[in-house]
């Protein structure tokens, strides 16, 4: 199973100069609650972005154009197509960005965790692939309300394909 999470704006805006846009801990404690235990795939970029590097308790995979690179506590593939020839057929693949490795995945996956903040950030460089309605279902919306953790409205969706 192939699963794509993030979170993006009202605009599908990811991050701005490899950062996210908003803090949002429940976000955060969601992306650990699904991920631990399974494997995450990631473009070189995201990976640099992580501030402790390799995601504890899961199989972090990095694609890069670099044969060369080694990265502590994770596996490098030159693309997608290699790095999940290299999972079972039962593994959890999550994809985790960053932009080109969403728009690669978007044929390939099989659900789409997104939490879907309630706001325009005010820069962005990098934006996640428009979710065509024809295919994506949404089975679950969970939303969330600004509190004095959260500076704005959210909701955390769920998408099948």
């Amino acid at each position: 199973m192939i699963a794509i999470i993030a979170a993006i704006d009202k605009n599908n805006a990811l991050g701005f100069k490899n950062r996210l846009l908003f803090y949002l801990p429940d976000d955060l404690k969601r992306f650990k609650a699904l991920t631990t235990g399974h494997t995450v795939v990631m473009g070189r970029k995201t990976f640099d972005s992580l501030p402790k590097g390799a995601l504890p308790n899961r199989r972090n995979i990095v694609l890069s154009r670099s044969a060369r690179l080694e990265l502590p506590g994770a596996e490098v593939y030159a693309s997608l197509e290699e790095a999940l020839q290299h999972c079972a057929d039962d593994e959890q693949v999550f994809i985790m960005g960053g932009a080109s490795v969403y728009k690669q995945a978007m044929p390939l996956a099989d659900r789409l965790y997104m939490t879907e903040i309630d706001a325009e950030a005010a820069e962005a460089d990098v934006y996640f692939p428009a979710i065509d309605h024809q295919v994506w279902h949404e089975t679950k919306r969970d939303v969330r309300r600004a509190d004095d953790r959260h500076p704005c409205n959210y909701a955390f969706v769920d998408y099948e394909r």
